[in-house]
């Protein structure tokens, strides 16, 4: 038998493979070593290995030589997930995420979880008919920016993205490639190919039963990641005091209070009002807005951030000096936030913005001040600095940087971060939805659509060369050439196959019911080594040799493979959308063993009580 020869073809290559891919997995969840060493790790240990103990085919060649080994690195998939980050870098320092996000919000009434809900369930049933990839790459920021606007940590949200998108994928041929290669791969052994609608039905069964899981049950299983600076930044509460000059032509005039509240600004706290001589203070009642008006308002650090990324000089204090700053440095070019604090005997204790000369000394500007646990009622042009005060101070990033030699402040150096260029949202959107087109029509390959977008990206100027580099994660640089050697490995040692036959041998006799169930377990587990476009091409002809030798339909066996290969979930190795969200979601590689491991054994129990009943098995 075909199987049995391919399972006795590696011998010992194919045991210390094993060894291997335990020891990566161990490693991997137990993150004592970095990812990144212990995926170089592997590619070393295994090139080693094969070097010394070759696999010799019947022209004496090396199977698994160095190149062959290493040729992960130049793998399409590895090329298009990080090609893919450099072009949503692009899309988030474009700032145009918010229209997405805006609509989506919308929709859900501005209800947290409706929205988020609503998001997954679209992502869902679009997945069904497009390439995962690019609906992913679509969704990402969007559900980045809701989960910002309800201050839920993206990673709460982003796996259950990927899962949605996942699937969505089992419910149609062209859902995922996956699907398609088991498709060809029956073709290719006499068998009739799948057709588009023909695993609809019990593909749906499983996604809504998925989706009940990913709703309900997955968010409380994933620990709050947000990332340290994301932490420091928008989740302590400081209130900064800040100031709106309301210029003539401004949106705001008109505007009036309701209930002592202004709908313009829900999130800012109005602490004052300044009114040519009057200071008009809380309550505000039937106060309306009117040119000129100096408003005096408390808010976090994010609130102020967002606020200035979509109306620039919104915050910017006028000082009164008569010196015009329509051409100032912080006006234009790429725009910096930063936090700065007073030092002890600083030159600026005692004086005002406008006495200290502050903008044209630095070429920065004031946006916020606050004061330790102290909120302050004044405009912060009057406020007299003192030590300890942190100012919010917003310029380009060359005259933040030199802020670190000012001895009067102290650069936090944590706090800095870019603000939305927003001259290149045009831009980024366009060459946006050429890759999504692109890709999604089959006109060139995701790997070619993709790269060209971060090309783009950098060549038309929205994304500078140290931001692209800094949008490229180096555990997936290293992790997705580790896993395709582990899984070339095993596909060449004959690993996969052992483990099949013994599934047969251990399970002979046994109702056909049985076996299709443990099939299914034992695609879904090793899918996840692999990967699951690998374990398609395997299995499937492993798929129809059993059928026959049970003498049931080739089509139940055939069907599990398509979906137990899509159950690549519980490693960021197994399933492209996984190393897509692992960055913006801050995952660990623990992290998806705990979420995806649940859904797997959920989606197998739906399987093994559904389909025998729908196959008449």
């Amino acid at each position: 038998m075909e199987l049995a020869a391919a399972a006795a073809m590696g011998g010992m290559s194919m045991w210390v493979t094993f060894a291997i891919i335990a020891a990566a997995l161990a490693l991997y969840t137990m993150e004592k070593i970095a990812i990144e060493v212990t995926s170089l790790g592997v590619l070393a240990a295994i090139a080693l290995y094969f070097q010394f103990f070759p696999l010799l085919d019947a022209a004496g060649q090396n199977i698994l030589n160095a190149e062959r080994i290493i040729a992960g690195f130049s793998n399409s998939a590895l090329i298009t997930v990080l090609a893919l980050l450099v072009v949503g870098q692009g899309m988030v320092r474009a700032g145009v995420l918010d229209r997405g996000a805006q609509a989506v919000l919308a929709l859900g009434g501005g209800y947290k979880w409706p929205t988020i809900v609503l998001t997954l369930v679209v992502v869902l049933v679009v997945s069904g008919f497009l390439n995962n990839i690019p609906v992913v790459v679509i969704c990402i920021p969007i559900m980045e920016a809701v989960a910002g606007r309800f201050s839920v940590s993206p990673s709460k949200v982003m796996m259950p993205l990927s899962f949605a998108a996942v699937l969505g994928g089992m419910t149609t041929l062209i859902g995922s490639g996956t699907n398609l290669l088991v498709s060809g791969a029956m073709k290719e052994l006499g068998e009739q190919p799948l057709g588009f609608f023909q695993f609809t039905v019990p593909g749906v069964v499983l996604a809504a039963v998925g989706l009940v899981f990913v709703v309900f049950v997955l968010p409380h299983l994933l620990k709050d990641r947000a990332s340290y600076t994301s932490q420091l930044q928008g989740k302590d509460g400081r209130q900064f005091i800040a100031q709106i000059t309301v210029a003539k032509g401004s949106k705001l005039i008109g505007k009036s209070s309701k209930g002592g509240l202004f709908d313009a600004f829900p999130d800012m706290t109005f602490r004052m009002i300044q009114r040519d001589e009057e200071a008009i203070l809380p309550p505000f009642e039937d106060i309306t807005i009117q040119e000129g008006d100096v408003l005096v308002v408390a808010a976090t650090r994010q609130t102020l951030s967002d606020a200035v990324a979509h109306d620039p000089g919104l915050l910017t204090p006028n000082l009164g000096d008569g010196v015009d700053t329509t051409d100032a440095p912080w006006t234009g070019g790429e725009r910096v936030l930063a936090e700065v604090m007073i030092a002890p005997a600083s030159r600026m204790t005692g004086y005002t913005l406008r006495q200290i000369g502050f903008r044209h000394k630095t070429h920065t500007v004031v946006l916020g001040i606050q004061r330790r646990a102290r909120m302050l009622r004044a405009q912060i042009t009057d406020i007299r600095m003192e030590e300890g005060d942190v100012l919010l101070v917003q310029g380009q990033p060359d005259d933040i940087a030199a802020l670190r030699l000012n001895r009067d402040v102290v650069l936090l150096e944590w706090s800095t971060a870019e603000l939305p260029a927003l001259a290149h949202a045009r831009r980024a959107m366009l060459i946006f939805a050429a890759v999504v087109i692109a890709a999604a029509s089959g006109f060139v390959p995701v790997v070619v659509a993709s790269l060209a977008g971060a090309v783009a990206m950098v060549a038309t100027g929205v994304l500078p060369i140290p931001a692209a580099a800094r949008a490229l994660d180096t555990k997936i640089f290293t992790m997705i050439p580790a896993a395709l050697a582990m899984g070339l490995a095993m596909q060449e040692t004959g690993g996969a196959a052992y483990l099949a036959l013994h599934m047969i041998e251990a399970l002979f006799g046994a109702p056909p019911v049985v076996m299709l169930s443990a099939f299914f377990l034992l695609v879904a587990v090793l899918s996840n080594i692999i990967s699951a476009k690998a374990a398609a091409v395997l299995f499937t002809p492993i798929a129809v040799g059993i059928a026959h030798e049970l003498g049931v339909p080739v089509e139940p066996f055939a069907v599990a493979v398509v979906f137990a290969a899509n159950c690549a979930i519980a490693t960021p190795i197994g399933y492209q959308t996984s190393l897509l969200v692992m960055g913006p979601g801050h995952y660990t590689f623990a992290d998806f063993a705990r979420a995806g491991v649940p859904l797997i054994v959920i989606l197998w129990l739906t399987f093994t009580l559904f389909a025998p009943w729908y196959y008449g098995l």
